[in-house]
Formats: C-alpha cells, sequence, structure tokens
C-alpha cells in the first residue's frame, strides 16, 4: 500500500467480470460472453489483501472439460459435436428453440438475505462466498417467477428487500416485464427455506409487441414509483427460435429502430398499478439508470443514453485489437439525460403547451392524443458505469461517479460530476484504464461526498502491475493505493460489502 487508506474501511471489494475469452481451440466472438472472473480486495486494519477466482458456474465446468466452448451466450452460438449422428443432430435444433441459458454470471454481485449471488442477464444467479469467491448453488428465477430474462442491476428498499425485474416471453400467449420483489428475511418458522421461495410479483407491464420485447439493462425507482423505459432496441424472438438452426448468435437478433418511441412507463408502488397517461421520448439505447426522485409533482431520472446501438458491436473481440483506441470510436457519444416528467398535470392543458413547472430545460409536451412528449435536459456528456451514495437513492442528490469515456469505449478517467452546478472533478494518469468507482460512505457521513471512492486500474502495458485506487470522494485526491502484482481484467460492476454485512464463516 503506498499512501494511507481510512482506518473506518474495513470490508470487501467484490468484482465481476468476463475473464476468459479462449478454451482450447475455440473461442468467444464477443468481450461480454467471456467466462465469468470474480475478483476481491478485502480491507483490514490498512491493509489489503487480494484474490480472484474463476465462478465456477456449470458453463464453467461444462467448457472446462471438454476443452471447449459448448454453452451458448448471448454473442456466441455453440455446437454439439458434429459427428453426432442425424436424429441427434435434429433433436439438439429442435431443444434449442427455447433455449437453455447460460449459468455463467458475469455482469454484478447482488446481496439477498444475508447472501451474495453473482447475476448476469439470464434467468439463472449463483451464489458466491464473499469471502473466498467460492461457487456455491445455482437458482432458477424461472422457478419462482415466470422470466426468462432478468436484469442484473436491482434496486434495494430500505427494509433490505431486493426488487428487479425480468421479461416473460410469451408466457400464456402474452410477453410482459415483471417488477418482483425478493423479501431480507423468511419467517422464524421457515428458517431452512430460501427467500426466493417468498418472491412475490409486484406488477407486470405488458409489452408493445408479443415477439419484439424490449432489452433493458437497468430500471429506476423513486419513493413511490418504479420507472421503467421501454426501448426501441428489441430482441426478435422469432430470429431468436430459429437462431441455432440459421448459426447465428442470438446477440444478432437485437435490433434498434431509429425511427420509434421510446415508452416511460411508472408503476405506483402502493396501488401496483401503471400511471395511465403515456409519456414517451425519441428513439435511443441506454444501459444504465443514474438516480431518480420526486419534487412538486414531478419525477426526475437521469440516465445514461446513445444515440444508436454501436456500444454493442464494439466490443466484438475482432474488433478489439492492439490498434482499439484508434480504430474503434463510437458512433454516439453517451450523454447523461436528465428527464422531468409531470405526474400531476392539468387535465384542460393546452395541447403544445410545456406542462413542466420546475426550473430546468427539459420539457413534456402535450399532444393531441393526450400522450406526452418528453425531451430532456442534457447534464454532462462522455460519462458510463455511473455510481451514487446509494443512501440518496430514490432521494433528491448531487453526486454522479462514473467512468469518463470519450469517442473510445474503453475509460481513461473517473469523474465525479455534481449534477446541480455542473461541476467535475477527474482522476487519471497516462496508461491508466480505471473500472466503475465505487462509492463507499464514511460511518459519521453528514455529506452526500463523505467517503472514499474505489476503483481497480488496469495499466496499458501488461507489465506494469494494476492497483486499487481509494480517493477522497470530497476532493477527488488520492489517498492511497494498493499495488497488486497480478494480471488483473477490465470488469463490469462490483459491491463494497462492509464487514458487519459479512457472515463469519461459523455463521
Amino acid at each position: 500500500v503506498i499512501g494511507h487508506l481510512p482506518t473506518w474501511l474495513q470490508g470487501v471489494l467484490l468484482r465481476n467480470g468476463p475473464g476468459m475469452h479462449t478454451i482450447g481451440d475455440s473461442k468467444y466472438n464477443h468481450w461480454f460472453d467471456g467466462l465469468a472472473l470474480l475478483h476481491s480486495f478485502t480491507f483490514k486494519n490498512g491493509e489489503v489483501y487480494y484474490r480472484s477466482k474463476y465462478l465456477r458456474s456449470d458453463t464453467y465446468n461444462c467448457n472446462i472439460e471438454a476443452n471447449r466452448i459448448m454453452v451458448s451466450e448471448f454473442g456466441t452460438m455453440a455446437y454439439p459435436d458434429p459427428c453426432k449422428n442425424i436424429f441427434a443432430k435434429a433433436f439438439s435444433y429442435l431443444s434449442h428453440t427455447i433455449p437453455e441459458f447460460t449459468d455463467n454470471c458475469l455482469i454484478n454481485i447482488m446481496k439477498a438475505g444475508d447472501d451474495f449471488y453473482a447475476t448476469g442477464e439470464t434467468n439463472f444467479i449463483r451464489k458466491i462466498n464473499p469471502q473466498t469467491l467460492e461457487t456455491l448453488e445455482k437458482v432458477d428465477y424461472s422457478k419462482y417467477v415466470a422470466v426468462n430474462l432478468a436484469t442484473s442491476h436491482p434496486h434495494y428498499d430500505s427494509a433490505g428487500n431486493v426488487l428487479n425485474m425480468g421479461t416473460s416471453i410469451v408466457d400464456k400467449g402474452k410477453t410482459k416485464y415483471l417488477l418482483f420483489k425478493i423479501p431480507s428475511s423468511v419467517p422464524e418458522h421457515e428458517k431452512k427455506k430460501s427467500c426466493f421461495k417468498h418472491l412475490e410479483v409486484v406488477c407486470s407491464v405488458p409489452s408493445r409487441s408479443l415477439l419484439h420485447p424490449s432489452y433493458y439493462h437497468s430500471f429506476g425507482i423513486t419513493e413511490n414509483y418504479i420507472i421503467f423505459i421501454e426501448q426501441p432496441f428489441r430482441l426478435d424472438i422469432l430470429k431468436m427460435a430459429t437462431a441455432y438452426m440459421r448459426g447465428v448468435s442470438w446477440a444478432s437478433c437485437l435490433a434498434f429502430n431509429k425511427d420509434d418511441k421510446t415508452w416511460f412507463h411508472f408503476i405506483d408502488r402502493r396501488t401496483k398499478k401503471e400511471v395511465s397517461t403515456k409519456f414517451y421520448t425519441d428513439a435511443m439505447v441506454f444501459f444504465h439508470h443514474v438516480n431518480a426522485y420526486e419534487e412538486d409533482g414531478h419525477i426526475i431520472f437521469d440516465i445514461i443514453a446513445y444515440t444508436d446501438n454501436s456500444l454493442y458491436d464494439m466490443f466484438y473481440l475482432k474488433n478489439l485489437t492492439k490498434d482499439f483506441e484508434e480504430n474503434v470510436k463510437l458512433t454516439s457519444i453517451p450523454t447523461c439525460r436528465r428527464f422531468v416528467v409531470p405526474l400531476q398535470c392539468d387535465k384542460d392543458a393546452v395541447v403544445d403547451s410545456n406542462l413542466v413547472t420546475l426550473p430546468s430545460t427539459a420539457t413534456a409536451v402535450k399532444e393531441k392524443d393526450g400522450s406526452i412528449y418528453c425531451q430532456p435536459e442534457i447534464l454532462c456528456e462522455g460519462i458510463e458505469l455511473p455510481r451514487i451514495n446509494y443512501d440518496y437513492n430514490g432521494k433528491k442528490y448531487k453526486y454522479v461517479f462514473a467512468t469518463r469515456v470519450q469517442w473510445s469505449p474503453v475509460p481513461t478517467k473517473i469523474a465525479k460530476f455534481n449534477t446541480q452546478t455542473k461541476e467535475m472533478l477527474q482522476w487519471g494518469q497516462d496508461d491508466c484504464w480505471p473500472s466503475e468507482p465505487v462509492f463507499v460512505p464514511s460511518p459519521d457521513a453528514k455529506e452526500e461526498d463523505d467517503g472514499v471512492v474505489l476503483t481497480c486500474v488496469v495499466k496499458t502495458d501488461p507489465k506494469d502491475p494494476p492497483f486499487l485506487l481509494v480517493l477522497d470522494a470530497k476532493t477527488f485526491t488520492e489517498l492511497g493505493r494498493a499495488i497488486v502484482n497480478v494480471e488483473m481484467h477490465m470488469d463490469l460492476h462490483g459491491v463494497f460489502i462492509p464487514q458487519q454485512d459479512m457472515k463469519t464463516e461459523t455463521e
């Protein structure tokens, strides 16, 4: 450790992301397909301990045993042994029409009850031991709720319950988006049962199209509402059903329609009903919600959005060559957009009038048919992987901590952005690629940015050791860094688990 870490910083930073892209002679097509690699930094009395381990998913075990890719991922279709007879082949094609999804949970870490799970975007999650990084049981959401896909960005309410969303594809002739709740604890007399047995569906939103559900990576939440954005970046279910036979990946069944609308759905958390007014904006692609809150009858929500879907295509491994930074440029820069949506709007408002009454350049204009067309305020450009002080989730807030990306999708800096004053503080050093910044509040925090920001930094030159960086969240100056003499990969998302939230081994 160089510098000084605060004495109160005790716990584990747990990160997840793709780690292995070649198995035997076979290679994944896309960076987001790689086998999940967990890694952790444990802070104990000013010292830092590092460990990493592959998630021992069924997918991992199956691939390693066969020494080739055996399980399909979103951007890579895997095929059975070519020397099987024709009947086995035909059967294999049929059984793939409803894909058996992978449990290679490589995106994020979720807390449910006292336990931690590696998550992806399929119906499977894997319990892990946050101290040893061992892989434990596999949980199949579809045993408890009719979903085929689920997000890896759940929310947590004040009682510690998990709220998440998933897509139910053509179930009983309908395709819908389900919001479900996993309780943080089970009744005393059912201590042996898992909290998933008490999972409940909070509400459902019908998809605008039976066979073209919208892709989404996260959703928003305020004190009284859930915010779900149905974007014109959609999965084609019929194409997915025949992808295996056609020899293409599921990712090729995802299409963006730039002439379509993006619809906003607001679900009242108490009545579990959707707000009846129709709100929409222009076509966009987005992955991450930043935060949302309510003010004077309006819902205000901030997202990181793009004007096209070029981001996903950039991470095909054929594009990730050594000249990546020079050759690969985003055709759409990420922008942090603030939408201000008047929920309590005057029913007799004049057509074409702007219904936003808060001071903002965002507008919400009433149309002839009663629907409301929303235009955002652009808060800033060039940030991704946004994080906030989660104590302010769903509340009025100031600060976003994020990676700084310009036309290339590789982050070269991390930033602290003030949504109210538009000021931005940055940390960056030559040849450094930081990961998603995680904010950890100090125990006696009085203000939103009292605490530290943690990020893993990978160096351009593989001979330079990577390090964990600890910044003072207020000033964005470096407090210390822990240099780790191992090969480390760029990752996706992670969580900080304070010491008191870690179950001891005996528990």
